[in-house]
């Protein structure tokens, strides 16, 4: 049985229980109380030296990192359609996870850990600007297409998706950028489908 350890209010471990649901696959959620500091305790450290959630227990495999597990889910139980092998395809879906770690990350998720969680040593500002940039570049990357990348949803989708549909915890509105509001509902009519707080 797949473990997932993770937080309910962390967009990160969601992405994961989404592409888990999405994909139909049965697996035990273990909470980490990230409030209490229990991702730093050293049974959890054991399983993670860098004591982030999520991380994935599946048989042998242990794996940490949100877009890592994406990728290992995938082509471990996906196949094709989620995160294509040919060279080209496969690169155009690893550039979202790198925006989902870089931009995204810059913008809405930092944006969201000031307002919501109090993280004190992030340049709101500049989060907000780096917000503004990002969505504007996804709402015109969907000007003319469903998904990020080819006809159907992909990895991509589904690693940029969290901290974008939950900008407004952030104080970031998403009310201007139209073709990206219809991408988020798209995503909530998938097959399997799951919420979290704030989506």
């Amino acid at each position: 049985m797949i473990q997932l350890y993770g937080h309910d209010l962390s967009g990160n471990s969601y992405k994961v229980r989404l592409f888990l649901a999405l994909l139909g696959l049965d697996y035990d959620w273990i909470k980490v109380d990230l409030m209490q500091g229990a991702h730093k305790a050293p049974a959890f450290l054991a399983l993670n030296p860098f004591g982030q959630v999520p991380l994935l227990v599946d048989g042998e495999v242990t794996l940490a990192d949100a877009q890592a597990i994406l990728v290992y889910l995938a082509r471990q139980y996906g196949g094709e359609d989620w995160l294509p092998t040919d060279a080209l395809p496969l690169a155009q879906v690893v550039r979202w996870l790198s925006t989902t770690a870089g931009e995204v990350r810059q913008g809405p998720e930092h944006a969201r850990l000031y307002h919501l969680f109090k993280v004190g040593d992030i340049n709101i500002d500049r989060a907000h600007q780096k917000a503004e940039h990002i969505l504007t570049q996804l709402d015109q990357r969907l000007h003319n297409r469903p998904w990020l990348e080819f006809d159907r949803p992909t990895i991509a989708d589904v690693a940029v998706f969290p901290y974008v549909a939950l900008a407004r915890d952030g104080k970031v509105d998403l009310d201007t950028y139209p073709n990206l509001l219809g991408w988020i509902d798209r995503i909530k009519q998938l097959p399997g489908f799951v919420p979290m707080v704030g989506i």
